[in-house]
């Protein structure tokens, strides 16, 4: 029997994701005492029914908790296993070695734990099993099969923080396709629409101050070009700003750096985020660029660089914001000019500000762009 989460919008309560997840927890733990029971019962066990019943749930009832307390689940399974070491026929080592690669997909930060405590305890059992003395080729045994659960879990965890990374950085490339191309638009509509307005407006008034004396209706008609004119560049303008700022109101500010940071950061790739100076508020478009700097720098630095460790830093100064984002992967000489780079000058120049994008010494990458608060480019 499985349970089935009702569909969106149907008008019944919807089952919270925390208690579906608590309960799948719980159908594993049933699920493997019943495997381990049945097993050992089909096997021919010598020990009564009653103590292989109580064996098998104590050394599954753990599984219930493997998200919250991996560790400790594994741990406690582990130290049931011990206890019906002497049972034979009975194959609860298998459910403490599933506790502990589990462990390990959830403690990927103390990996290196986990594996001490598997590895442990199974030459605590290699000492208490009835299989002999223990010698080099039990010993050696114990410390495989102690590392093998540790070694499976963790390269899940890999392979599952690799895959959601790789998705952030698609959906941070889509995004940042959709802001170059508002901004190439932008850049479009304000040379091509504003030029030609402005010309309008200079011809116009060109024309007036040519002719001295001219119908009272001409002039009249001048006049209302030039207004004309005048209101229609005033709106492009104002278009165009609300097309640039249009992610500004969704949140995209130098505040939601380090949030970005947590998303494309890997347990293999870490980012950090440092602020120096007084942090203050800047201009909208400063805000919103300095953020698309750094999403684009990072976005480079994880799916190129192969570096072990990322750092941004944002520094406020009197007039300016600097961003920096540097990396200690392989430095490759010289740096191919692709849309992401080009945008990311084209934004600086814009702002007003001046890019750097440099190797690092002894190996890695430095970009760092700064720019002018006290005024905005249009």
């Amino acid at each position: 029997m499985h349970l089935r989460l009702p569909a969106a919008g149907s008008g019944s309560t919807a089952l919270p994701v925390h208690l579906w997840r608590r309960a799948g927890t719980a159908r594993d733990a049933v699920l493997a005492a019943a495997v381990v029971f049945g097993a050992a019962v089909w096997q021919g066990a010598p020990a009564s029914p009653l103590v292989i019943a109580a064996l098998s749930i104590g050394v599954a009832a753990p599984l219930a908790l493997r998200r919250r307390l991996p560790l400790i689940a594994a741990i406690v399974s582990a130290a049931v296993v011990l206890c019906g070491a002497s049972v034979s026929g009975w194959s609860g080592k298998l459910v403490a070695m599933a506790a502990f690669c589990s462990a390990a997909y959830y403690c990927s930060q103390r990996v290196a734990l986990v594996f001490a405590a598997s590895v442990g305890w199974l030459l605590m059992y290699a000492l208490v099993s009835p299989a002999g003395p223990l010698d080099t080729a039990l010993f050696g045994e114990a410390v495989i099969t102690g590392i093998a659960p540790g070694a499976v879990g963790y390269a899940m965890r890999l392979h599952r923080d690799r895959a959601e990374q790789a998705a952030r950085l698609h959906q941070a490339q889509a995004s940042r396709v959709v802001a170059e191309g508002r901004s190439r638009i932008a850049r479009e509509v304000h040379d091509a629409v504003g030029h030609h307005l402005t010309a309008i407006r200079l011809q116009v008034g060109a024309a007036t101050y040519a002719l001295n004396d001219i119908p009272p209706a001409v002039g009249a008609a001048f006049d209302t070009i030039d207004e004309l004119a005048a209101t229609a560049l005033g709106e492009v303008r104002e278009l165009l700003e609300a097309l640039r700022e249009e992610d500004t109101s969704s949140g995209s500010t130098l505040a939601d750096v380090a949030a970005l940071a947590d998303r494309l950061s890997t347990s293999d790739c870490p980012i950090t985020v440092t602020r120096h100076g007084t942090i203050i508020a800047l201009p909208p478009l400063v805000e919103h660029g300095g953020y698309r700097l750094v999403q684009e720098a990072l976005t480079n630095a994880v799916r190129h660089a192969d570096a072990g460790e990322i750092r941004v830093a944002i520094r406020y100064e009197p007039g300016a914001v600097t961003v920096a984002v540097c990396d200690d992967g392989p430095s490759r000489d010289p740096v191919a000019e692709g849309h992401g780079i080009r945008g990311m000058r084209e934004r600086v120049h814009l702002l007003g500000g001046t890019l750097l994008i440099a190797p690092r010494q002894p190996h890695g990458w430095l970009v760092r762009a700064t720019l002018p608060t006290e005024r905005t480019t249009r």
